[in-house]
């Protein structure tokens, strides 16, 4: 089964209204009169760390994955549960753990342990408070937004073909750049899966065609223009993927990429084109 075809199964489930019928990767719950942004990301040997990694960099990657959900909505951290696999060196782990959460200031509030028999998962759930309603969400994007990016993209693939960049195993979440967008944006979400994928995503969710210029992407000074296509379709990167009104004064430094259109026949326009072949990364 497909990871769309899986989620589209789910859909059909008792779906609570801050679910928003699973088309982000925050839910949201109204408690006491504030807003509590959840999230949830689990990592796997082989799939977002390579066997023999430290255990450190694979508690800090776990963390901060989902710290950047929070950040995509704006959202301020209260803590994260952590769902851990008992592994060689797993003291390794809670040296990574403790470096993370002092690093992004956001507590422990508990978790489980298993010991695994193969390759190890991890998880964590993140919750956060929303500083702002409504909440940013990928839904939101209008025809004649501009569509930007907060951060560079490509800084991830670099990282894992030297086999230590440290933008692949410990990224960094754009926490205070999420809380400065969120009252300007009409959409957000960050980069995990692909640019291009994460774009095609957002103008689907919004009934938008997402109209983007390779060469306006901010990639990194190291990569080249041959392994801009590449890049744009890896993933791992973490910056954020917003819209907002084409004259709005943005309070953080961005890079628009493209505008959203009027729905057509693809979600997502690279260089006036559909593209071909895989936009990003997807389970299955």
């Amino acid at each position: 089964m497909l990871e769309a075809d899986f989620i589209a199964a789910l859909r059909t489930l008792p779906l609570h209204p801050g679910a928003q019928e699973l088309r982000d990767d925050c839910a949201l719950l109204e408690v006491g009169g504030e807003t509590l942004v959840l999230t949830y990301d689990a990592i796997a040997e082989g799939v977002h760390y390579l066997p023999g990694t430290d255990p450190a960099d694979i508690a800090w990657k776990l963390v901060a994955v989902n710290l950047s959900d929070l950040a995509s909505k704006g959202a301020e951290p209260l803590g994260v549960l952590i769902g851990a696999a008992l592994i060689e060196h797993s003291e390794r782990f809670v040296s990574g753990l403790r470096a993370v959460l002092e690093h992004f200031g956001v507590p422990l509030l508990g978790g489980d342990t298993i010991r695994p028999h193969g390759p190890a998962t991890f998880g964590c759930t993140a919750i956060g408070r929303a500083i702002i309603t409504p909440v940013p969400l990928r839904t939101g994007a209008r025809v004649g937004d501009a569509v930007y990016v907060a951060g560079t993209v490509g800084e991830a693939m670099l990282g894992f073909r030297a086999g230590d960049g440290p933008a692949y195993l410990r990224p960094q979440p754009l926490l205070a750049e999420g809380r400065a967008l969120a009252p300007h944006v009409h959409a957000m979400m960050d980069v995990s899966d692909g640019l291009l994928l994460d774009a095609s995503r957002m103008a689907t969710a919004s009934a938008c065609t997402a109209s983007i210029k390779l060469n306006a992407i901010p990639f990194p000074a190291g990569l080249g223009s041959d392994d801009w296509a590449a890049a744009a379709s890896w993933g791992d990167d973490y910056a954020l993927l917003f819209t907002a009104p084409v004259d709005a004064e943005l309070p953080v430094q961005a890079t628009r990429i493209g505008t959203m259109l009027a729905p057509g026949d693809a979600p997502l326009l690279l260089d006036g084109k559909a593209p071909e072949g895989p936009l990003g990364y997807q389970h299955g």
